[in-house]
């Protein structure tokens, strides 16, 4: 009996260490109202124009955000940092999930601050029509790049834009500029939608191709080659060297077919590979050629005055949108039309008509 009370004795339970209480509450209440603490929109201007990546994150968090609260600090911020912008080159990336985007803007945003530029890669995120979070990670697979003290990359997830172009990136370009990164990259998501956006924005657009996909003679592709200013075949190692160039034979061929650019620049098709950086500093000599080409023949600044009225159209009409959908008497009286259209009791147009009719009565 003794023999079981010291076996029991010794399965039971021993009393363990109780966590400390917490001593310094006013050093926790310091944090949490730090924290708390938010900058003026003059501090955030400072800031980006020192350099700062702090406050350049932090603005471009408040140039993303929809709480209206954020929007007029953000309008001032842009203000602020809008004489010091437009000092960049701006370059479009886009290509088909799988060609190696990623790596390959790692290996060039590597080669470019290599060479002294200060670049801003500004990844856009396809997001998760669940928890509407981004799904990619870019900045989690450039690895290298992150690191470089001259390149800042700032994932965005794409939320419900067309094809998955952020909503502020046009904003956030301006900013980075400010910040003084000579070199702005923005990749695309690739899903065929974003990149005419894309092209709205940038000064070179770079298409990325892999070989043995198809793409060589096919017309389905017409569009977004028409607004290429270079191709690239990317992968082009190992096995794969071969291939490559023959693509680039065929894209080439192709492109010949194609009416002239209004730049009068002819694109270019190279190969490369992201992994071994073969071909990298050749893209950036046919990049350095176009942009030599167009400011001579004054293309490049008209290119921005065109696309300055665009995004200028774009935000009147996302204003437009935004003010329509959130103005009380069409919120009050949406679902009740939405329901007579599914029930065939007006007609789609006829519904259209009327809930602008009560738009217009706010005014």
């Amino acid at each position: 009996m003794s023999d079981f009370n010291k076996q029991a004795g010794s399965l039971t339970e021993k009393a363990g260490i109780s966590p400390p209480e917490i001593t310094n509450v006013s050093a926790i209440n310091q944090i949490k109202n730090k924290r708390r603490q938010q900058p003026s929109a003059e501090e955030l201007i400072s800031g980006i124009l020192l350099g700062n990546r702090t406050a350049l994150s932090r603005a471009i968090t408040l140039v993303e955000s929809t709480n209206p609260e954020h929007t007029e600090k953000a309008e001032e911020i842009i203000k602020g940092c809008l004489p010091h912008a437009n000092k960049s080159i701006r370059i479009g990336i886009t290509g088909v999930p799988g060609v190696g985007k990623s790596t390959f803007i790692e290996a060039f945003g590597t080669y470019l601050t290599q060479a002294g530029k200060k670049v801003a890669v500004l990844a856009v995120d396809p997001s998760s029509t669940i928890s509407h979070g981004s799904i990619l990670g870019d900045k989690t697979r450039m690895e290298e790049l992150v690191k470089d003290e001259n390149a800042f990359i700032r994932p965005s997830a794409s939320g419900e834009n067309l094809g998955g172009v952020a909503r502020k990136t046009r904003e956030t370009i301006i900013l980075c500029e400010a910040a003084g990164f000579d070199t702005i990259i923005i990749e695309t998501v690739g899903v065929g939608q974003s990149e005419t956006a894309v092209h709205s924005m940038v000064d070179f657009f770079l298409l990325l191709k892999i070989s043995g996909a198809g793409d060589e003679l096919q017309g389905i592709k017409r569009g977004i080659m028409e607004m290429a200013d270079a191709i690239v075949i990317n992968k082009a190692d190992g096995d794969n060297i071969k291939k490559a160039n023959q693509a680039k034979l065929e894209f080439n061929r192709a492109l010949h077919l194609f009416p002239p650019k209004k730049s009068n620049w002819q694109p270019k098709v190279t190969t490369c590979s992201a992994i071994t950086k073969d071909g990298i500093s050749d893209i950036w000599n046919t990049i350095s050629d176009y942009f030599e080409m167009t400011k001579e023949s004054g293309f490049f600044q008209e290119k921005r005055n065109e696309q300055n009225h665009f995004w200028m159209m774009e935000t009147i009409n996302e204003q437009l949108k935004s003010n329509f959908y959130n103005q009380p008497g069409i919120i009050a009286q949406m679902e009740q039309i939405k329901k007579a259209v599914q029930n065939d009791e007006i007609s789609p147009f006829a519904a259209a008509q009327f809930l602008l009719n009560e738009y217009k009565k706010g005014f």
